[in-house]
């Protein structure tokens, strides 16, 4: 997220030919506080992949009005959870079988929170999108995002910037930050849809200790956000260079230096970012990533 919006494109949503009107067997189902250890062991099986919503748990648990959704499950025939997902404004999708990728489609169409964006490995998103909406409506938006992955062995570089955890007294200037790279992500500004609840999320990221900032003068020239983390990976988003900073190499060292810092707790950090965002690309290979895959998240 580097770069500027202008060198952004997306590709548009094309069906993936659903089959509509199969009978669901087995529907999905609410999960409970009670389903929490069998569904940490269900997500763990794809630690990256399923990052996300493994940490809401952690952070919230299953049932929290702070997941802005609800966590549904789907069992197959022989009582074994095949699919997971949360379901409302980031709707989160881990679905194991077909019958699970319906079933849980079939829970979304009435959600008790509306879905903003639908996030999954793959054609998963756009499958569930067809079969949530019968096929008869198109997202808005259609991104595909390159995954990026750091971990051991990774080489420690040289930065000039001292990086720290902000304070809530730079939730501001930090939340600013984060509005405009949801802007050029979505073309939503949140501080103009939802400012008050905006700055509640953004002041408890800080309040985390999640939210990693370098000021230079009194300007934020640097920030990134952990948005979630579990003890097997930390997902990084948010990754923010002031305008006048860019093109300097300043973001690919401060990332570098705070993804070192990170690795010595947890062995695996990744992102993720649009595929048009080569730039951004460029910087995160230099700061020490690899790309390892792809997702796809809808914006409805």
């Amino acid at each position: 997220m580097l770069n500027r919006a202008m060198k952004m494109s997306y590709e548009p949503a094309i069906a993936s030919e659903p089959c509509f009107g199969h009978a669901i067997a087995t529907p999905a189902f609410r999960l409970r506080e009670s389903d929490s250890a069998e569904v940490i062991a269900f997500l763990a099986v794809d630690p990256v992949q399923t990052v996300v919503m493994s940490s809401y748990i952690a952070d919230n648990g299953i049932v929290s009005r702070l997941n802005r959704g609800e966590f549904f499950g789907h069992r197959d025939e022989s009582g074994q959870l095949d699919g997971v997902a949360l379901i409302g404004h980031s709707t989160l999708v881990e679905a194991r079988s077909d019958e699970a990728m319906q079933a849980l489609a079939q829970a979304a169409k009435k959600p008790t929170v509306p879905v903003h964006l639908i996030m999954s490995n793959g054609d998963d998103a756009q499958r569930f999108f067809d079969l949530m909406t019968d096929g008869l409506h198109d997202p808005r938006i259609r991104c595909i995002e390159d995954r990026f992955e750091a971990a051991f062995p990774f080489a420690v570089q040289s930065c000039e910037y001292a990086i720290r955890q902000a304070d809530i007294t730079q939730l501001k200037p930090v939340a600013q930050a984060q509005a405009e790279l949801a802007f050029i992500e979505c073309g939503v500004d949140p501080m103009v849809r939802d400012r008050e609840g905006f700055l509640k999320r953004v002041a408890r990221r800080i309040e985390q200790g999640r939210v990693f900032v370098v000021f230079e003068d009194g300007k934020l020239i640097f920030k990134a956000d952990i948005i979630a983390e579990t003890s097997e990976t930390i997902y990084l988003e948010g990754i923010y260079v002031d305008p006048e900073y860019r093109g300097k190499g300043i973001g690919s060292r401060c990332l570098a230096a705070l993804t070192a810092r990170l690795l010595s707790r947890c062995p695996n950090i990744c992102l993720l970012s649009n595929v048009d965002f080569t730039n951004a690309h460029r910087s995160y290979q230099k700061a020490g990533y690899r790309r390892t895959g792809q997702c796809v998240t809808l914006f409805v």
